[in-house]
């Protein structure tokens, strides 16, 4: 048995890495047993996300760990292969972290915040998921955060992420919602909360997840 891997990777801050990976990583472990290693030390929003969870007794099935380099993350996936999901939440720069996020993981999202300047930032990752691609398949999909549907600047920059990164994008989107700040500070999940709209959205990432995990590159 192998753990199915999951990487979140963003060169851009506050691009909402930590909100995908931590909302996953707790869903997830409804599901299975789950691993979390947060990459992006010392910041470690996850880490300290998971402190929270397991201060509170709602850790059952998760577990956190950290990874400060690229040898030291190959190691710990490799040391948690017993696990069904292994969550990594990558650095928010271009680094050899970054990289081994994109070789190690079965399927590796990419979550852009909804304006214009994410979309141009990420254009930076696109170099390293096509080096990536020459030592194994990638299968990258974009998430949308903070994102604001059925307006006509989300269309604009549905048509502009599509004209520049090329990479397709998860049907299921996040809005711009309050309840992803409230879960993650208090080492919840929007599925805990009792905000309807946010935990639909959450639990459409988690089936179009495993759909894409089911299926090869």
């Amino acid at each position: 048995m192998s753990a199915k891997t999951i990487g979140i990777i963003q060169v851009k801050g506050g691009a909402g890495r930590s909100t995908v990976s931590t909302n996953l990583a707790g869903e997830l472990s409804k599901i299975g047993k789950t691993v979390l290693i947060d990459c992006d030390m010392p910041q470690g929003t996850a880490a300290s996300w998971f402190s929270v969870r397991e201060q509170a007794g709602k850790a059952s099935n998760l577990v956190a760990d950290t990874a400060t380099n690229h040898r030291e993350l190959v190691a710990k996936v490799e040391q948690y292969q017993d696990a069904d999901f292994i969550v990594l939440d990558g650095p928010p720069r271009i680094a050899e972290l970054t990289r081994a996020i994109l070789v190690l993981a079965d399927l590796c999202l990419i979550p852009v915040g909804a304006s214009a300047a994410e979309i141009w930032a990420t254009s930076d990752l696109l170099a390293l998921v096509e080096e990536a691609k020459k030592v194994k398949p990638v299968n990258a999909r974009m998430v949308w955060t903070r994102y604001r549907a059925h307006t006509r600047l989300a269309q604009e920059l549905s048509e502009l992420a599509t004209k520049e990164l090329g990479l397709v994008a998860l049907s299921t989107a996040l809005g711009m919602r309050v309840a992803y700040m409230e879960a993650l500070g208090a080492g919840l999940t929007v599925g805990e909360l009792s905000e309807p709209n946010a935990r639909a959205e959450i639990t459409g990432l988690i089936n179009e997840i495993q759909k894409l995990l089911r299926k090869k590159p």
